[in-house]
């Protein structure tokens, strides 16, 4: 009689359950790259399905990659590294259409729909959609009432380097302009957040799905996965992100759909799939202070990295030393700080309520069938006024959320590039 050895078991069962997603996402990416080196130009619409499905496949390979890695990774260069991985998917269109605005000015407005969308979807989607499943996941295992998703001490952190950015993100529509000087500032404040969390104590990450799967490799055969993910990922992403780019446009002129809509909403959402995805799996497993810490260190990067990495690649483009904005793009800029600020002040007593939620959901939403610049200066004074209340009720933890990014060191956990350790709880 044969018997198979354990260790051949639990070998085994990650291989297959790595062999699969892996086989799906080159499906969706070897069409993507078949068309664009065969020199072939599809109908805009067919590429934008093309190469939009090849982003987003090659997403997924790097949030899986990202994960893992933490296992074997940890200190400041490792954390900025897979910092700025992680990312990648969503700012590579972004600075594309940035980079391109240096020589082609008409292209200033996609540069500026599409950070503004990214920012907007994050917090208008992302953060009340894991609450909402956080709470109900909550009042299904516990049995009473739940209202609120109780988030770590150690997330003051995120927070306080939020708000310091989504304040001086004011300055942006306040000039009218992204001033190279000013991208700069925000580049080092990315910088200074990273070298913080780089600082804080690096535990074992708890890994789901395919992450996990690669997670229980063999060392060598583990990092030469990771690594090989990595560099696949992004080759597709930086081959694929132009096409994409250029068809999301065209595609909005054959649809007879507004272009600066189409840029700002449906590039940063294929983007944003997979950061999404991880975030309801987190909640709807009980750990939804795991996920809004991973959503909230995310949008410090929007406001950080990717705000100021677009004057730099319009510098690089051909572009002055600062991305002029019109009218619309500078009320979009308004609209989109105005929100951050009202997510930042909702959680600084660091309870997400599920009213709060609601109402940055509700808010979101009803954004759409507003086009007037009246009705987005209204829309803008509401997030304001509720972030007023908001203030007023958290006023006690103003002075320590701004103080934080400045403190000691703080407990984080591998478990993402930048968010903290503990169990999460909904209260």
């Amino acid at each position: 009689m044969t018997t198979t050895a354990p260790n051949a078991v639990r070998a085994a069962a990650p291989s297959a359950a790595l062999l699969r997603p892996l086989v799906i996402v080159a499906v969706v990416i070897c069409p993507a790259l078949m068309v664009r080196f065969a020199g072939i130009h599809p109908s805009p619409i067919l590429g934008l399905i093309t190469y939009g499905a090849a982003v987003v496949a090659a997403s997924f390979l790097l949030a899986w990659a990202a994960e893992a890695a933490q296992i074997d990774v940890s200190g400041g260069l490792a954390v900025a590294v897979l910092g700025v991985i992680a990312v990648l998917p969503e700012y590579a269109v972004d600075l594309y259409y940035a980079y391109t605005a240096g020589h082609v000015p008409d292209y200033t407005q996609y540069a500026a729909a599409n950070m503004t969308g990214s920012n907007r979807l994050l917090m208008g989607i992302g953060w009340p959609v894991v609450v909402l499943i956080s709470v109900w996941v909550a009042r299904r295992a516990t049995g009473r009432k739940v209202g609120q998703l109780d988030l770590d001490a150690s997330n003051r952190v995120e927070i306080g380097f939020l708000m310091i950015a989504g304040v001086v993100a004011f300055v942006v529509p306040a000039t009218g302009r992204i001033h190279i000087a000013f991208g700069v500032l925000l580049l080092a404040w990315f910088g200074f957040y990273l070298y913080k969390l780089s600082r804080g104590d690096v535990e074992e990450p708890e890994l789901v799905g395919t992450a996990a799967a690669l997670g229980a490799l063999p060392e060598r055969a583990r990092r030469i996965a990771v690594s090989a993910l990595f560099i696949l990922a992004a080759s597709v992403i930086v081959t694929c992100a132009k096409p994409f780019a250029e068809n999301l446009i065209d595609a909005g002129t054959q649809l007879g759909i507004d272009r600066f809509l189409l840029v700002q909403w449906l590039a940063p959402l294929a983007s944003e799939a997979p950061e999404f995805i991880i975030a309801i799996i987190f909640a709807a497993r009980g750990k939804g202070a795991i996920a809004i810490a991973t959503l909230i260190s995310s949008k410090v990067n929007q406001w950080t990295l990717l705000v100021g990495s677009l004057p730099v690649a319009f510098m690089l483009g051909g572009g002055g030393p600062s991305i002029q904005l019109d009218g619309r793009q500078i009320e979009e800029m308004v609209l989109t700080a105005a929100q951050t600020l009202m997510g930042v002040t909702l959680v600084l007593g660091l309870r997400f309520r599920r009213w709060a939620a609601w109402a940055l959901l509700a808010l979101f939403v009803v954004q759409f069938p507003i086009t007037s610049m009246q009705g987005r200066v209204l829309l803008s004074a509401a997030y304001a006024v509720v972030a007023g209340v908001a203030l007023v009720i958290n006023r006690r933890q103003l002075a320590p959320t701004l103080l934080a990014p400045f403190a000691g060191r703080a407990k984080r956990h591998g478990g993402h590039p930048h968010q903290p350790a503990e169990e999460p709880r909904a209260g």
